[in-house]
């Protein structure tokens, strides 16, 4: 889905991540692997008038309940959802399929956003109207009631379970609604200071707590545009490529990694699909491929 931007390309994004071999990267790990497939998306129809506050707000909605069902779906299944888009805006049908799903089991969970932007503003908020700026505000309970109810209950995840990593560049009144929640964030100059294992272990602490879990929504552009030169919204002076790997390595190590999404790959604005390919490397650390392969140490 590209209707939460201003950039076309981004719902090429599962094409180009199938082609840097994803299934077979997996299957090397020794898992399972099934592809259910594109979550179908319905177009504006030509001419129709869009809202300037909320840009295809009606088209979003509708593709994000159908990626909330398949996402629970798939849990009920019993498997690990891999979500891979698109726009960041999915990820409202991402958060909301793995909240349905845990709430059956009177659980809750946490999320983890990395990304170079806050994702927090509001239609009232927005300089933009692009709903792939909105989607953790609605996560946490603020927006358009079509995206805060869609996990059945207001919010789907309460900001004290939310760490933002790797933020750089925020909306002055973004930041204002940053600044009233509980998220933990986590800006550039924390990971430069601390370093990015500081940071994931307080990251990790903070969601897990009181929770059975975390998602973790990964927007490429995190990473440095060195890294990921193929999205729509660039950002200068992001997380390195190893830096990336650790944020993974180090979700998988804690065990409580329930769900991964990967978002903004924008094969148009690509150079030999790089940036797909570095978004497979990056969810295979996170599905728990290491540089070693070591066995378990004795307990003797």
């Amino acid at each position: 889905m590209d209707l939460g931007g201003n950039r076309r390309g981004v719902d090429m994004g599962p094409s180009a991540f199938r082609l840097a071999g994803i299934e077979s990267g997996i299957r090397e790990l020794g898992l399972s692997f099934v592809d259910r497939g594109d979550v179908p998306v319905q177009l504006p129809k030509p001419g129709t008038a869009l809202d300037p506050t909320a840009k295809n707000l009606p088209e979003i909605a509708e593709a994000c309940g159908k990626l909330s069902d398949a996402v629970r779906q798939a849990m009920d299944d019993g498997h690990f959802p891999l979500v891979v888009g698109g726009d960041h805006s999915i990820a409202v049908g991402t958060v909301a399929g793995v909240v349905e799903h845990i709430h059956a089991q009177d659980g809750r969970i946490g999320v983890i956003w990395f990304d170079a932007h806050a994702d927090m503003n509001t239609p009232e908020s927005t300089e933009s109207g692009n709903v792939h700026g909105m989607p953790l505000a609605a996560i946490t309970g603020s927006g358009p009631s079509s995206l805060t109810q869609l996990g059945g209950a207001v919010p789907m995840v309460d900001s004290a379970r939310v760490a933002m990593i790797g933020i750089r560049d925020v909306d002055r009144s973004e930041a204002e609604n940053v600044a009233d929640s509980d998220v933990a964030c986590f800006t550039m100059r924390e990971i430069d200071e601390q370093g990015i294992r500081a940071v994931m272990e307080q990251a990790i602490a903070h969601v897990t707590r009181g929770t059975v879990g975390f998602h973790l929504s990964f927007d490429v552009d995190g990473t440095d545009p060195s890294v990921c030169p193929g999205v729509g919204t660039p950002v200068e002076g992001g997380v390195s490529y190893r830096e990336a790997h650790t944020v993974m390595e180090m979700a998988a190590a804690s065990g409580s990694l329930l769900s991964l999404e990967l978002v903004e790959i924008n094969p148009i604005l690509d150079t030999q699909n790089r940036t797909a390919i570095a978004a497979k490397d990056f969810a295979l650390s996170a599905l728990g491929k290491t540089i070693l392969h070591r066995p378990p140490m004795s307990r003797s």
